[in-house]
């Protein structure tokens, strides 16, 4: 095992800190942990100055001096964090369970807090008969958007989107879930009834509604659906990979996150098709959205694309007592799944990090790897690979990878940016009110070749003229040229 990239949890509890559990405190145990176990904390301050870091510590303790709300408190830390950069950070609060029964609403509660909300009030059936004489394709009909049913009528100069069903609780009928105005401004209201608003909503084809990441899609009336726009929606929404054949000559997979846990599933759809793949010239993987996960998910793609020689930067990681934890975990704890090649390898990465105690070590035994295959394919002599702003980690590092092909052309926008500081890990604060996510390795790129807050660009750019749900008709004239 020579490479791991896993997003970890470490319940880890710093009791030896103070249990004081005012917003102060646990701020104070943020800073401290991060500055001493953050592998890109340093690189940070090298870049940004010791007198910005001052400064910036300076008003975010003028801000937290004023909390108490233990919600807000959280979400000012996570402030004070991006400081450092803009992703492989994180706060996300625990759920408390049974500590916090004594708070928790009834559902007869939660129904009497929004029961004063406001209402359309409608005979549905009246309605249903409406849309089915209506010539004109605008907003109005009933839509879904799970776990919502949802009716959407015209009232005064705006749209109203009001409850059909829901569960009862958080959401009753008639309530009003949704509204668009007559500028195409838009406001959709949450589980909690908070409001999400939207510069503007806009129909795809005759079935489909977006008002930011909010999508809808139209049950009734019936309308004729567009295939391109379908194929769109089934590619965004999916939850799991898949492939398909676009036209004779060219092939989809789609593939949503690199999770580890979805590493059988993308291997089980690329060897079930992969003598199709093989006999076809043009291949488009389409990875929009994929924000990472695990190298091992990528690894079956590597043997189709290759060309040449592989080459992969590695990393190194921090050394700490906290840190180094990690692996004695992957050892002790079933949960990791661990086989006993892997636990060999955690115990002599243990042992090497451990006489090292506050330098980066390398784990690997080089700084480089080269991969090599020992087969080129004909086919696919074309392979456009579709990207967006939200690519991010494990996806890029893919991409770094598949760039060297002869064969890889990368399509969309550029990617988020979150690669030369990794290995996220997840420890619990003492209070065990959230969890504290930093990372534990800095690239050997940095800092020749960063990727972080700039990201990767496409050799084609797909410009905002061409509506998403075009983008793999796109990629398919472009590599059926």
């Amino acid at each position: 095992m020579k490479k791991l990239t896993l997003t970890l949890l470490l319940f880890f509890p710093l009791f030896s800190f103070s249990q004081n559990c005012d917003c102060m405190s646990n701020f104070e145990w943020v800073k401290k942990t991060f500055e001493e176990n953050d592998a890109g904390f340093q690189f940070a301050i090298d870049n940004k100055g010791e007198e910005a870091y001052k400064q910036h510590n300076k008003s975010f303790l003028e801000k937290i001096a004023k909390l108490g709300n233990s919600v807000e408190c959280t979400q000012v830390i996570y402030q004070w964090m991006t400081f450092f950069r803009s992703g492989h950070i994180g706060i996300r609060r625990i759920n408390q369970g049974q500590s916090q029964s004594e708070n928790k609403q009834s559902n007869q509660e939660i129904i009497d807090s929004f029961k004063d909300w406001e209402k359309v009030e409608i005979d549905l059936k009246k309605f249903q008969n409406q849309l089915k004489e209506k010539n004109e394709n605008d907003f109005e009909g009933i839509w879904v958007s799970e776990p919502y049913k949802i009716g959407i009528k015209k009232v005064g100069n705006e749209y109203l989107g009001f409850i059909i069903e829901a569960d009862g609780i958080f959401w009753s009928k008639g309530q009003v879930k949704l509204r668009v105005k007559e500028d195409l401004s838009s406001t959709y209201y949450m589980r909690d009834h908070s409001a999400q608003n939207f510069k503007s909503a806009k129909m795809l084809g005759n079935n489909y509604l977006e008002m930011g990441f909010i999508t809808l899609e139209r049950i009734y009336p019936e309308t004729k659906p567009d295939p391109q726009i379908e194929m769109y929606f089934k590619a965004i929404s999916a939850e799991n990979p898949y492939f398909e054949k676009i036209n004779a000559n060219t092939v989809l997979l789609r593939i949503p996150r690199f999770w580890g846990s979805e590493k059988s599933k993308i291997d089980s759809v690329i060897n079930s098709n992969k003598e199709t793949i093989l006999k076809t010239e043009n291949l488009i993987i389409d990875l929009r959205n994929n924000g990472g996960g695990s190298d091992g998910s990528f690894q079956e793609l590597l043997p189709i694309l290759y060309t040449n020689p592989i080459r992969t930067v590695g990393v190194q990681m921090l050394s700490t007592p906290l840190n180094n934890q990690r692996m004695l975990d992957f050892i002790n704890k079933e949960e990791y799944g661990f086989d006993e090649e892997g636990k060999k390898w955690a115990q002599e990465s243990y042992d090497k990090l451990s006489k090292h105690i506050g330098e980066f070590v390398m784990l690997n035994e080089y700084p480089i790897t080269k991969e090599t295959f020992d087969t080129i394919h004909k086919f696919p002599k074309n392979i456009g690979i579709i990207i967006n702003e939200n690519n991010g980690s494990t996806t890029e590092q893919f991409l770094l990878a598949a760039k060297q092909s002869k064969k890889v052309k990368l399509f969309g926008t550029t990617t988020t940016g979150v690669l030369d500081i990794s290995n996220m890990y997840f420890v619990k604060s003492p209070c065990e009110e959230f969890e504290l996510g930093y990372s534990l390795s800095k690239s050997m790129r940095i800092p020749e070749m960063t990727i972080d807050d700039k990201g990767i660009q496409p050799d084609y750019y797909i410009d905002k003229e061409i509506p998403k749900y075009e983008w793999i008709k796109f990629v398919s004239e472009i590599l059926n040229e």
